[in-house]
């Protein structure tokens, strides 16, 4: 086993000798191939300067040029587009709260009038933008509501968003078309996801009372009974549990 030698240290036997020159021996080695090992790595640095420049050209050119789209275009585009949701959104947000001419309403706020645009001009002409992603939910709560349910399944299934409340609104709004489209396997798929999607005391306790009776619909007591009792147990105070117990007595009959 080799000994540590302190500073100025002798050998002054044959064996401390021999293994004095063999750590002199590996030390050198040492340095030998770290040395070689460099002299290879700026040999290759040398032979490919070029190559190697010209890579981190393209990235610094890749880099300015994602910039300078951001600043000089995106945002630009991003700012335009919302500009434009004013005027369709007027007339949807009047529509919703519209007792006649509500079709009328919902045509101007989705085609536009008087040189402006409505949600499908902005869909078309600002792609890619926040305001076109949600122009996408409001097409297709408009359609929805002008019983047009193939084209609000259209844009809704377009529209994606975190938010809490429209990502739930907008999956819940895909299955109430496919419920009027007599399709309730998919309607009660749509109002599991909006459930799923988050949980607050506007939307959830809304699509777990749809899913209830869309599972009665299908004959699926069971799972009907839990919806309607999730309702009772975890939303007491909301407008679907006033009648609650009616409900859960009617899944409870379902076989």
């Amino acid at each position: 086993m080799a000994t540590y030698k302190k500073r100025g240290f002798k050998p002054k036997t044959k064996a401390e000798i021999q293994e004095f020159d063999e750590q002199e021996s590996t030390t050198a080695e040492v340095f030998s191939t770290l040395d070689e090992g460099a002299s290879r790595t700026e040999e290759w640095v040398s032979k490919n300067q070029n190559y190697i420049l010209g890579v981190i050209g393209v990235i610094a050119v890749g880099v300015l040029g994602y910039l300078a789209y951001v600043q000089f275009v995106q945002k630009p585009k991003e700012m335009s587009a919302a500009n434009e949701m004013y005027y369709p959104q007027q007339y949807f947000d009047q529509a919703l709260g519209a007792t006649v001419a509500k079709d009328s309403l919902f045509t101007l706020a989705l085609e536009g009038a008087e040189g402006k645009y409505g949600f499908l001009d902005i869909i078309q002409e600002y792609s890619g933008t926040k305001a076109a992603n949600l122009a996408s939910y409001s097409a297709g709560m408009a359609y929805l509501n002008m019983n047009n349910y193939q084209e609000a399944i259209d844009y809704l299934e377009d529209f994606k968003s975190e938010d809490a409340v429209l990502g739930a609104l907008a999956k819940g709004g895909l299955g109430d078309a496919f419920m009027q489209l007599n399709q309730p396997s998919e309607a009660l798929g749509y109002y599991e996801a909006a459930i799923a999607h988050s949980a607050n005391e506007y939307t959830t306790p809304k699509f777990l009372y749809k899913a209830g009776v869309t599972a009665m619909e299908m004959g699926n007591g069971d799972k009907a009974t839990g919806y309607f009792e999730r309702i009772k147990e975890e939303f007491p105070n909301a407008e679907q549990a006033k009648n609650i117990d009616a409900f859960l007595g009617m899944a409870k009959s379902v076989q």
